[in-house]
């Protein structure tokens, strides 16, 4: 037997979609502050992990180390 779990239920979908659009502004306002309002944001731990896994910075392994610690002048903290 296969799992309808995967299968998208595209009427439920349309059906809801209909009723959202005939909410009031004010309630679409109060629906998508109950669907949205407890997510939280990414920590900086979060992002950073998604920065170095996601693959979108994977082009910069490709450039050629051109600096060595013995370019330019040391900088000096005061």
């Amino acid at each position: 037997m296969e799992s309808t779990a995967l299968t998208p239920n595209t009427q439920l979908v349309d059906s809801l979609i209909q009723v959202i659009l005939a909410l009031s502004s004010n309630e679409q306002a109060l629906l998508l502050d109950r669907l949205l309002g407890e997510v939280p944001y990414p920590s900086t731990t979060e992002l950073i992990h998604l920065a170095d896994k996601g693959g979108s910075f994977d082009f910069w392994q490709d450039e050629p180390e051109i600096y060595t610690l013995n370019d330019g002048e040391p900088v000096t903290w005061s």
